[in-house]
């Protein structure tokens, strides 16, 4: 439990967090602050052109603190990502804010981007359980910077609501990192709590030179972004309200090739029709982000050029509907929509329905049953550098034979016409060459990324079991050869395999995009 805060920082339901402070790049490697497009989602912690990859678990046992939570950065190289070059990071790290506390739940959400603009990518952590005094589950968020050396505790920064502390809010459930305006060349920072689904939206900004001094940046202009605010879009009509959503998760791409980074925030719907998947779409502009429109389609979202025509893609994926009658849903269904020149909003600017995908599509392995989760996550990557993203979905309830919930992952192509059924694949624990085997719970595909930490241009693919081992929780990898990601060579990992505690851990219920 912390219980002194800094009033200096500041945090919302919707926290903006500028990292204002611009410096020469360090290194001849060291990487392009401002993310606005999927492709560049600057997790190059040590500045060595090689990506690197951030993996959570909220469950790790620390210091005798059972979910207090840990994460491991695992550093991109010529040779791919290994066991050797990794380092494991808790708030009992030197230098972390805080300390590890039982329930705390540190890497439940991460995220990264180039928050100080030093050329650096810098790691973000959630810690939605964190108490903060007498309100349990408060919640936080910690800021590692990264640096020469990959990503160090010293001088990391905690993040909390502008609110204050709200007991119950988990504020730091889902994150996200990119170039919304042209405030600042680096990055900026949205956090999401519990109450992102109620009408306030808040804004703060990190001064030049404060990333290193005292104990958080100050919250100086913050403003709450109402519905109205958000809805202004010059001298056009406004859009319509935002619908009440509980927000579940963010993406970032440019949709609209303007050059810097549009904001999705997918979520549920409460009220008279609750639990229906639904986006909040804000388009990043010079000034400020604009409320679009509301795009049916969530609660998982992720972004990506599926048909390589310079705008970034939207896939949202919506594993758990309420069945409404159609068999289709109860299985998981997956939305995409096409970027243009009017973003998101479609070629007539009206806005058009997304393309919809459920197991049952053609060329789609499986059959949709009910519980199976499909959609539970997304990522995007071009995995045959044939220059389109092509798709990984998750399907962690997937039952294998009569194992329930085992889990299942598909990677579907993207194409000059968008995503396609065509050379599909799909794998499960029981898969040829697949380490390990199918038991129930292992919730394989609970979360998945693909990721190119050699830079060859093919993606491969990181597959994530957070039930594995009763709890353990895996990671599988897959390397990309020519056509893809394969099984052949696949491995598996888990906390142990870095050194630290692996019981009960909940490895890889979190891998950043």
């Amino acid at each position: 439990m912390r219980k002194h805060r800094s009033a200096a920082l500041a945090a919302a339901t919707l926290l903006l967090l500028t990292g204002a402070g611009i410096a020469t790049a360090p290194a001849a490697w060291a990487g392009v602050p401002g993310s606005t497009r999927a492709d560049d989602r600057n997790c190059d912690f040590d500045g060595d052109g090689f990506d690197d990859v951030l993996v959570g678990a909220p469950g790790a046992t620390v210091g005798g603190r059972r979910g207090a939570g840990l994460v491991t950065v695992q550093y991109g190289s010529r040779h791919g990502i290994d066991t050797r070059a990794a380092t494991v990071i808790s708030q009992n790290t030197r230098g972390v804010p805080g300390g590890a506390e039982a329930g705390d739940s540190f890497g439940a959400a991460v995220a990264t981007g180039d928050l100080d603009g030093d050329g650096y990518d810098d790691a973000v952590i959630g810690a939605p359980g964190e108490d903060i005094g007498t309100r349990a589950d408060a919640g936080g968020v910690i800021v590692l910077w990264g640096s020469p050396h990959g990503l160090v505790g010293t001088d990391s920064r905690w993040v909390e609501s502008l609110l204050g502390p709200v007991a119950g809010n988990r504020f730091g459930s889902a994150l996200g990192a990119a170039r919304f305006t042209a405030e600042t060349s680096g990055d900026q920072l949205i956090a999401l709590d519990r109450r992102s689904a109620e009408r306030h939206l808040f804004g703060a900004a990190l001064r030049p030179g404060e990333r290193r001094t005292g104990t958080g940046p100050r919250a100086h202009g913050a403003e709450p972004l109402n519905r109205a605010a958000l809805a202004r879009s010059g001298g056009r009509a406004a859009a319509p309200p935002l619908r009440d959503l509980v927000a579940k998760s963010v993406t970032t791409g440019d949709y609209d090739r303007n050059g810097f980074a549009d904001l999705v925030i997918g979520g549920v719907t409460t009220g008279a029709e609750p639990g229906h998947g639904w986006s909040w779409y804000l388009a990043g502009r010079s000034d400020h982000l604009v409320h679009q429109r509301d795009l049916r389609g969530g609660p998982v979202t992720a972004s990506g050029d599926l048909d390589g025509d310079g705008h970034d893609d939207l896939v949202t994926g919506e594993p758990h509907s309420p069945d409404d009658g159609g068999e289709s849903m109860t299985g998981g269904l997956v939305g995409v929509y096409r970027g243009g020149p009017r973003g998101l909003a479609g070629a007539t600017g009206v806005g058009t329905p997304p393309q919809w995908w459920t197991q049952n599509s053609p060329g789609v392995p499986g059959a949709s049953e009910r519980g199976d989760g499909w959609g539970a996550d997304l990522s995007l990557g071009d995995t045959d550098h044939d220059g389109y993203a092509d798709l990984a979905i998750g399907a962690p309830g997937e039952d294998i034979g009569t194992v329930a919930d085992a889990g299942m992952v598909t990677v579907l192509r993207g194409s000059a016409r968008g995503l396609t059924g065509t050379r599909a694949r799909s794998w499960t624990q029981d898969s040829p060459s697949v380490p390990g085997g199918v038991e129930k719970g292992d919730g394989f595909g609970g979360q998945v990324r693909l990721v190119d930490p050699n830079a060859d241009g093919r993606f491969g693919l990181l597959a994530a079991a957070p039930g594995e081992n009763t709890a353990d929780g895996h990671v599988w990898v897959f390397s990309a050869g020519t056509g893809g990601p394969t099984a052949t060579g696949s491995w598996t990992y888990s906390v142990g395999s870095l050194g630290g505690p692996y019981v009960d851990a909940r490895f890889g219920s979190a891998i950043d995009e």
